[in-house]
């Protein structure tokens, strides 16, 4: 099911998205104290400033998460993060799609009036995803140097 996230939750999230990292062979290290740090702290991260965290929890396992949380430069606007699901549901289920559905609800119920992020140039099928939603791509890239190797991201957009 589909529920709020907490702090006991740190370590489920970071091994879900260390699977999903583990399907590209130049993606394969998580770093907790680096891009991912807000991971260890993920009640103060999002729900403490504005956001929310939410994770897909079968039969005790995480096997999906979603976060969402205000732009503190524009409370108008609000970014998505940290939306994965284990390859294993992907394509057969519906839990994609709610997790993504969950947090645009959650945008619109706070009055956001638009949606803003970045997403992994190497996230093709994950592209179409959200193209489905209405999101779309400005032909922005950005590299990042916050990991262990450069790597770039597409700009993604929501009007709500």
């Amino acid at each position: 099911m589909i529920r709020i996230g907490h702090n006991q939750d740190s370590q489920g999230v970071i091994d879900l998205i260390s699977r999903c990292y583990s399907e590209y062979d130049d993606l394969v290290c998580l770093e907790p104290g680096g891009a991912e740090a807000e991971l260890l702290d993920i009640e103060a991260s999002y729900r403490g400033k504005g956001g929310e965290f939410w994770v897909l929890d079968l039969n005790g396992q995480i096997m999906g998460s979603h976060a969402t949380i205000p732009f503190v430069d524009d409370p108008q606007i609000c970014g998505f993060r940290r939306l994965y699901l284990d390859k294993s549901l992907r394509g057969q289920t519906e839990w994609g799609h709610d997790l993504m559905q969950i947090t645009i609800d959650w945008a619109r119920e706070k009055g956001f009036q638009e949606v803003q992020f970045w997403s992994d140039t190497r996230f093709e099928r994950a592209h179409k995803f959200f193209e489905k939603f209405g999101f779309q791509a400005d032909g922005r890239v950005r590299e990042m140097h916050d990991s262990h190797e450069t790597y770039s991201e597409f700009f993604f957009r929501l009007e709500l």
